[in-house]
């Protein structure tokens, strides 16, 4: 079953009291990274510094999700042999271009998982598509295992690929296209496709807006890079009171409707048809599922 991932907090790996703090929280899952947020020469004490934590981190329940180093780094098997085990979830995958990249990850995971003793294909995959060879085969990394849990969408490495400028605002109109075929792509694939973080940690209300934005793109979760985004990208992704209090309303109509033999009525002076009423039980279906943190 996919997990429900609204919130994804990235904690660098190489920081131990930023992964002792990163406990205290609740985000959807954990990221302790390996990749981006880590400088070069601290990538081996990143390694050593997750491997040592992962224990503690599925302890607290959130998922505990690593992101290791690309396939092109030439880290990727040393990083997923320090946190492949029991205690993980999945690991992410930086700058995932094409399903070989896929196949040749999970080949890795799989051989890593029967060494520790784990049940082959329990651990999951959120490859990230982050270049212009990414988005064009993006399906076809969304479908390439069963193992993808998630396929996650990095602006600034797109930005930096395409040769544009990122302009990280609230619309973020300058990567609307890609962002637009990683959703349809994901949807298509039946996973879901969870969004760039915003950089703008102290601006809570851009944050808002740019996560608004991100769900009615087609987005199901989205990255943090702070403690304190956690709670708005939670709020935004998860059924709001007056949302589930609408589609009980749609519900109720369209089923009063169909008892009088019609196929469609209206509320509020819109139409109630199949697709609306569709709308509406997947609004209370995600309201069922949602962590008790729902609304924190």
């Amino acid at each position: 079953m996919v997990p429900i991932l609204r919130s994804l907090l990235f904690v660098p790996g190489n920081v131990p009291k930023m992964l002792d703090k990163a406990m205290g929280c609740r985000p959807d899952a954990y990221l302790p990274d390996m990749e981006d947020s880590v400088p070069e020469a601290e990538k081996p004490n990143a390694r050593c510094v997750i491997g040592a934590y992962v224990a503690r981190l599925s302890t607290t329940g959130p998922l505990v999700i690593p992101r290791v180093n690309a396939l092109d780094t030439g880290l990727t098997a040393d990083d997923l042999e320090a946190v492949v085990g029991p205690e993980i979830d999945g690991v992410s995958v930086g700058k995932v271009h094409t399903a070989d990249d896929v196949r040749e990850i999970t080949d890795l995971i799989g051989r890593l998982e029967q060494a520790a003793g784990v049940e082959v294909g329990r651990i999951g995959l959120i490859p990230w598509v982050e270049s212009a060879k990414g988005v064009v085969h993006c399906y076809a990394v969304c479908t390439a295992s069963p193992r993808i849990i998630g396929v996650a969408f990095g602006a600034e490495d797109y930005t930096h690929d395409m040769g544009i400028e990122r302009l990280g605002d609230e619309t973020d109109s300058e990567v609307a296209f890609a962002r637009n075929t990683v959703c349809v792509a994901a949807r298509a694939a039946g996973v879901p496709a969870l969004d760039t973080p915003y950089f703008k940690f102290k601006d809570n209300a851009g944050l808002q807006r740019n996560a608004l934005a991100s769900k009615r793109c087609g987005f199901k979760g989205k990255f943090a890079i702070h403690p304190a985004q956690i709670r708005i990208i939670n709020r935004v992704f998860s059924p709001s009171v007056e949302e589930i209090e609408q589609a009980r309303r749609v519900v109720a109509a369209f089923e009063a409707a169909e008892r009088t033999g019609r196929g469609s009525t209206s509320l509020d002076g819109q139409v109630v048809d199949v697709p609306v009423v569709k709308r509406a039980r997947n609004i209370l279906a995600l309201a069922e599922s949602m962590p008790e943190s729902a609304a924190d």
